[in-house]
């Protein structure tokens, strides 16, 4: 069975791998430490997806834009997803009707700066004239995310015309 030292049956032990058993967590904890890095560093949006939310907010416009409108002011209806939210502009007057914190409703886009002064507002208005349906990428500006005015980030956007609105989706980089 075991030996005998000092009146005591000395027992073998089997390892448990102690050694093992830790390499084992440090393994998991690197792995949960760099997919959670990697899961912090993509919570903004993407290209891609601000062009399919474009995609649905002219979708929603063209089906009914008071309803619409109201939609993206609450972000409502998936219109509100992280940092993508769409906003809208009359293309006759350039006011702002659906718009973020940083830009009060009713301003006039063609006269938003950056920043740095890069007058992103009249690139935005233009690609709202273009013909409609035809999207054009507007960017890069320094602009705040949703619910703050500073902090500034680069941000590109896509915009296009629907009937008598220009509107958006952008993404920061």
């Amino acid at each position: 069975m075991g030996r005998t030292i000092m009146g005591f049956i000395a027992v073998p032990r089997t390892s448990t791998g102690g050694f093992p058993m830790f390499r084992t967590l440090m393994i998991v904890t690197v792995l949960a430490l760099t997919l959670s890095a990697a899961a912090f560093a993509q919570q903004g949006g993407t290209a891609q997806e601000a062009r399919a939310m474009l995609t649905k907010a002219v979708a929603a416009v063209k089906a009914d834009q008071v309803v619409a409108i109201a939609m993206f002011l609450k972000g409502e209806g998936g219109f509100l997803d992280r940092d993508l939210y769409p906003f809208c502009f009359r293309i006759a007057d350039g006011k702002t009707l659906a718009s973020p914190k940083a830009v009060p409703a009713g301003t006039d886009v063609r006269t938003l700066k950056d920043a740095n002064g890069n007058a992103y507002g009249a690139a935005i208005y233009a690609a709202g004239q273009k013909p409609e349906g035809e999207i054009t990428e507007v960017g890069s500006y320094l602009f705040p995310k949703p619910g703050t005015t500073a902090p500034t980030f680069p941000k590109i956007s896509f915009v296009t015309r629907v009937g008598d609105l220009g509107c958006g989706v952008g993404y920061y980089k």
